[in-house]
């Protein structure tokens, strides 16, 4: 089952979005729950990082749905997120808080699909997996591929930054990809591996990874902001 959240402090709207939901379900095999929220404000209170898929409105009153992404990324960064907006020019802005994309009232059928066909996936490309690292000195350990912020290569060893701390092992940048997932990984510079969720911004040839500056070189940055956008837009073969 997708587990699903609607934002959205228009009835009508809502109850649009949860009957796409439920045809979608029907016409491909996909099982959807859905809970609703009329604000922001309330939905953040109550959110518990346990959904697949947020539809969050952008205009709303006390909260913004702007506003609201930014203060969800600070608790859930795995979760996807489609804006759904009369205002497309600010869901523009949407991959400041890694919004998969938007959707532009009055919505339609197809278009709703189109999208939450690439959301869908996304959630089954992102599904746990783990990789195993052999440690220095010996033994090993697993990290869980979400949480793996980015893979650093530094006098012959390879540094795992995870959300749960650092692994170190021998290895190459190469062994690395050989094991995650292509489409989530990308190489800034001949030392770093990123995970591209963790990417808050590329600017002056530095990229910010979960809060960590790293140099984006000039013969990996044409690649790496391709890979970036794909990401970012929901660029797999759906």
């Amino acid at each position: 089952m997708i587990r699903t959240v609607i934002v959205e402090d228009d009835d009508a709207a809502a109850e649009l979005l949860a009957g796409y939901l439920d045809r979608y379900g029907g016409e491909h095999g996909e099982t959807f729950s859905s809970v609703r929220y009329d604000n922001a404000v309330t939905f953040l209170e109550k959110y518990a990082s346990d959904a697949d898929i947020v539809f969050m409105d952008i205009e709303m009153e006390d909260l913004d749905g702007m506003k609201a992404a930014a203060k969800l990324r600070e608790r859930d960064r795995s979760v996807t997120l489609i804006f759904v907006t009369n205002m497309a020019q600010f869901a523009i802005k949407g991959y400041e808080v890694d919004a998969l994309d938007f959707i532009v009232k009055p919505v339609g059928y197809h278009d709703f699909a189109f999208r939450l066909k690439k959301a869908v996936a996304r959630i089954r490309a992102n599904e746990e997996k783990y990789v195993s690292v052999n440690l220095l000195g010996g033994g090993y350990a697993k990290a869980a591929v979400s949480r793996i912020k980015y893979v650093e290569i530094m006098k012959h060893r390879m540094i795992w930054h995870t959300e749960d701390g650092d692994l170190e092992s021998y290895g190459t940048l190469k062994n690395a990809e050989s094991v995650l997932p292509r489409e989530h990984f990308a190489r800034c510079n001949s030392c770093y591996l990123v995970n591209l969720r963790f990417v808050r911004s590329v600017r002056d040839m530095i990229c910010d990874v979960a809060g960590d500056k790293l140099k984006v070189s000039q013969p990996k940055k044409r690649e790496f902001l391709k890979s970036l956008g794909d990401y970012i837009g929901g660029g797999l073969d759906v």
